[in-house]
């Protein structure tokens, strides 16, 4: 069989948008996020960061958890805004 695209859905284009915003509002540049992303343990290269960002790559869940220590925030204020922070 052969493998499958996985299309992206609502929560995880709203999950790439919250973490681009939240990014920007710290003033943090894709370089600096991803180096934090990678000093805690989970690779992650600027161009990684940019496509989950902009919904051309899946954020899985360690990316996730890794960027939201990053961001200082919770997992699930990265899935549901910064109401969640």
């Amino acid at each position: 069989m052969a493998a499958r695209s996985l299309e992206i859905g609502p929560a995880g284009i709203r999950t790439a948008r919250i973490i681009e915003t939240l990014r920007t509002e710290r003033g943090l540049p894709q370089r600096e996020l991803a180096a934090r992303a990678t000093a805690l343990g989970r690779p992650m290269s600027n161009t990684m960061l940019s496509r989950i960002e902009r919904a051309h790559r899946r954020c899985d869940v360690d990316d996730l958890v890794a960027l939201a220590q990053a961001l200082r925030v919770s997992p699930l204020a990265l899935l549901q805004g910064s109401r969640a922070v």
